[in-house]
């Protein structure tokens, strides 16, 4: 079962490859055509599913090629191709034939047609098939549906000249296509592997802004109801303090700028977690074009990873200056009391914070400066390693470049050492084949010599006897007459007993009237009763010769 889905789903997927590049391609296909080669091969896979091994004087014979013959049996409309293919003087093998048999069929637009006649009368098919076998189950009717689809492609596949017994080339386009199946297994297992370590980065990074934003929240809450209680209380005291609650207002609102810019940079990086969610999704559906979106997801990532940092830091600056706000606050409240008790120790105090406001704005301007200039070194490291990512991928390309070309002169030099290994066994063979027929040669001769003596001396005797015998035949033929054979009556020649069809038309001698084919039937004489030259058999011409020699002698 599982070997007839799986060749069920490489059929769709070869009909369909097919189908699309044919109509891309806008012509007729021809044999060389790669999607054509690996429809034939997977047709020829389904075929040979579960075919019964049958033995004879030779040896076991399995081929595909026994169930395609009973299509002629079935449908007369497969007589020309059936006849066409045993024309073929190229074929040797069963094998070839069925394959020849598959590309007229295709060309003819028929070959679904022919394949349900086959289908419709399994009883005789189960002669040749398992009873497990493809074409004997439901999957076998359904690739036979498939097949109707390709009615929409004109083919024009020349069988002269095309090796179709042999399997070479078949077998290189099964190495080449599993080669090319585990390549993409690989890339597959190690996408998806990424694609899990990036899931994890990306939920490690939704914790940590999750962690970042209820700090945040936290902290202004606290700071919000610090402000309420300063609020009211500074309101209490007098008007002189009024001055420095503004520039704690001054600083709230700075803080919440600070607060809904932290905002933005949050809805900024949902948004760009989205885009990851979306790209992820692209990856799993295009995994031809996997690199190149893992070369933007990385670079995403990257950038995400930078907003995070700066986010972090700038949540710790924050932590800091409220954490400073807060002892500012609770000294400022020990103030007030002491305010309250004692209004000169409060303003001699006003003076001394005042002094150490203007120290703290000093070292704020000093902390931002300095702020600054780490940003900037911040900047041109980035600026460099930007420069470098880009001259790694620069050389990753033409690396991939030189990987490919070396691959494809591996595939040209693999296919020239097969080629030529095929070669020399079949030079190994023509020299034994040369040897025994020089050592026949030898023989024959010594034979022809001594046969040649012996027929010199019989030659003298049988030409008297030859020429006597012939008047006698010619005196016999004008007394009793020829026989006209009907065209009815032969379904081979007389001389070289080959079978007539449309390409081997009959013809009749005019001398002995039997019918013979245009190869034995091309010479042309003038008989007694024809004044002008009319079509002689070989044999007929050879006897009319010899005896006008032999009367002009």
């Amino acid at each position: 079962m599982e070997e007839r889905a799986n060749l069920m789903n490489m059929m769709k997927l070869s009909i369909k490859i097919l189908i699309q590049s044919a109509l891309s391609l806008g012509r007729t296909l021809d044999s060389d055509f790669p999607p054509l080669q690996q429809f034939f091969v997977v047709l020829e896979h389904c075929l040979k599913h579960g075919l019964k091994v049958k033995k004879t004087f030779i040896g076991q014979n399995k081929s595909f090629f026994g169930p395609l013959e009973l299509v002629e049996k079935l449908c007369p409309e497969a007589s020309d191709i059936a006849t066409s293919v045993k024309n073929l003087p190229e074929l040797k093998t069963a094998v070839g034939r069925g394959r020849a048999w598959l590309y007229l069929a295709l060309m003819q637009k028929k070959l679904a047609d022919y394949l349900k006649v086959l289908l419709d009368h399994k009883h005789l098919l189960s002669e040749f098939y398992e009873p497990d076998a493809l074409m004997m189950e439901e999957e076998g009717a359904v690739i036979v549906g498939l097949l109707v689809g390709l009615n929409v492609i004109d083919a024009n596949l020349c069988l002269k000249g095309e090796d179709l017994d042999s399997q070479v080339k078949i077998k290189n386009k099964i190495d080449c296509l599993e080669k090319t199946n585990s390549k993409l297994q690989e890339e597959l297992a190690a996408a998806t592997d990424r694609i899990g370590s990036l899931q994890e980065e990306q939920q490690q990074l939704k914790q940590q802004n999750e962690l970042i934003r209820e700090r945040s929240e936290k902290s202004v809450e606290v700071t919000k109801e610090d402000t309420k209680v300063e609020l009211d209380t500074y309101k209490q005291s007098r008007q002189g303090l009024d001055e420095m609650y503004s520039d704690i207002w001054k600083q709230l609102k700075e803080e919440k700028k600070i607060r809904l810019e932290l905002e933005k940079e949050l809805e900024l990086q949902i948004g760009m977690k989205t885009e990851m969610e979306i790209a992820m999704k692209l990856l799993e559906k295009d995994t031809h074009e996997k690199q190149d979106t893992l070369v933007a997801l990385r670079q995403q990532l990257e950038e995400v990873k930078a907003i995070n940092l700066q986010m972090f830091h700038k949540s710790q600056n924050a932590e800091c200056s409220l954490q400073q706000k807060t002892e500012a606050i609770s000294s400022f409240e020990g103030k007030t009391n002491e305010m309250m008790s004692s209004m000169k120790q409060m303003e001699e105090r006003l003076q001394h914070a005042e002094k150490a406001r203007q120290t703290a704005e000093e070292r704020c301007n000093k902390m931002k400066q300095e702020l600054a200039g780490r940003l900037d070194t911040c900047r041109q490291q980035m600026s460099q390693l930007d420069s470098k990512c880009s001259t790694l991928e620069k050389e990753l390309k033409s690396e991939k470049e030189q990987r490919q070309t070396l691959q494809k002169e591996l595939h040209q030099e693999k296919d020239a050492t097969t080629l030529l290994k095929t070669e020399l066994q079949q030079m190994e063979g023509l020299k034994k084949e040369l040897r025994k027929l020089q050592d026949e040669k030898q023989q024959l001769e010594k034979v022809c010599e001594e046969q040649e003596q012996a027929l010199q001396e019989m030659g003298l005797h049988l030409s008297q006897s030859k020429l006597k015998m012939e008047d006698i035949k010619e005196v016999n033929k004008a007394l009793k007459g020829h026989t006209w054979l009907k065209d009815d009556e032969a379904t081979h020649c007389k001389q070289c007993e080959k079978e007539f069809s449309i390409s081997r038309r009959k013809h009749h001698c005019r001398n002995c009237g039997d019918i013979f084919c245009n190869t034995c039937s091309s010479n042309e004489l003038a008989l007694p009763s024809y004044p002008k030259p009319v079509r002689v058999c070989d044999t007929c011409h050879t006897l009319l010769l010899q005896r006008c020699s032999s009367n002009s002698s």
